[in-house]
């Protein structure tokens, strides 16, 4: 909701008696007038975020306190996972067994078999030569000739096929190999990757878990955030977001800092509205920050959006049909108005300070 706030006006309110009922008259007043879009929220650590584990398993250690500064890479849990250690050993088996090392049988084997069916088949060719001569000396039949050249051309068959074997064999070993390999690296990264460990350099703000608890890739088990630095996190209403734009001055007031007013200024607007209370999330940073201060300390703010200085003001209970008042002499007035909330309202045109005005 936008909030239109002005500094103190005093307007001199006069009482007379008319027609037995009290009256009340105002005069215009100039003073500076502050239009503000009113946001609630907190506050929250530079790079704050919750720590989630990267695989489910039992907290096996908890190396951190609330409170304790830690680097980047800190190890902030140990989680054990049985069923990742497993993978693992399943995984180092896989591969010893794809080795080539442990393969070289099946090629030798294949070699072998090679080297025999091309034996034979110089041996086949040989007695397909000879055949063919003792028919042209009238030696031999023709059914003898097709059975020796049948006899070369399956075992020219065989050695193809026992060729192309051996390389299907070979590359099949050598895929193996590659597939187990890369299988054992990911169980084994799996294995490793269940230390728990900081992304930031910061201070553990929250710790929601113990040791022997059961946890997985979704649950919560730390926040983090910077030490030091702190932002604003804002909560703007859907009919207010479009007047709020980065580097816009914000007033906030602290539930801890009772009767103190810190300045900031909009350092982000996140796009995507929250629809479920109908409102965007805006952040803010402080131009001086206060002494001491800890995650989701509640705030109010209001963003200034527009400053009017010497500012014609009436009490906004005077205008009524929205731009319309009512003289000391009983005339209806139309004017011109600009800034307004429940309590003044700029008059940019109509009258002047000297009008006297009586309340509707």
């Amino acid at each position: 909701m936008s909030i239109p706030v002005s500094c103190t006006c005093i307007f001199a309110l006069l009482a007379m008696l008319s027609c037995g009922s009290t009256v009340e008259t105002a005069v215009p007043e100039r003073q500076d007038i502050t239009l503000s879009v009113y946001a609630s929220g907190k506050v929250v650590s530079k790079n704050q975020y919750e720590v989630k584990p990267t695989a489910s398993g039992t907290i096996q250690e908890v190396y951190v306190q609330e409170g304790d500064l830690v680097e980047p890479g800190a190890v902030l849990f140990s989680v054990r996972n049985e069923t990742a250690l497993l993978n693992r050993e399943i995984a180092s088996l896989t591969k010893a067994f794809a080795d080539k090392k442990n393969n070289l049988e099946k090629i030798q084997d294949l070699e072998v078999r090679i080297e025999l069916a091309e034996a034979r088949l110089v041996q086949d060719s040989v007695m397909v030569e000879r055949q063919n001569r003792l028919k042209k000396q009238g030696i031999g039949t023709d059914l003898e000739l097709e059975q020796r050249t049948l006899s070369y051309e399956q075992t020219k068959t065989e050695l193809a096929g026992l060729r192309l074997q051996k390389e299907t064999l070979r590359r099949e070993l050598a895929h193996n190999e590659t597939t187990a390999t890369k299988n054992f690296e990911i169980a084994a990264a799996a294995a490793e990757d269940l230390d728990v460990k900081s992304d930031i350099q910061g201070k553990v703000y929250a710790l929601y878990v113990e040791r022997g608890e059961l946890v997985n890739s979704q649950t919560p088990v730390a926040v983090l955030g910077d030490e030091k630095e702190f932002l604003l996190e804002l909560l703007v209403d859907e009919y207010d977001i479009s007047q709020v734009q980065m580097g816009q001055e914000v007033k906030v007031s602290l539930d801890s800092y009772r009767g103190e007013v810190f300045d900031a200024r909009i350092s982000k607007i996140h796009p995507m509205m929250d629809s479920g209370n109908k409102s965007f999330v805006v952040e803010a940073s402080f131009v001086n920050q206060p002494p001491t201060l800890y995650p989701n300390l509640s705030l109010e703010a209001n963003i200034v959006i527009e400053v009017k200085e010497n500012a014609l003001l009436v009490p906004s209970s005077f205008v009524f049909k929205n731009n319309q008042v009512i003289t000391a002499d009983g005339d209806t007035i139309e004017v011109q108005t600009g800034i307004k909330n429940y309590r003044h309202t700029e008059i940019i045109g109509g009258i002047d300070e000297n009008a006297a005005l009586i309340k509707p």
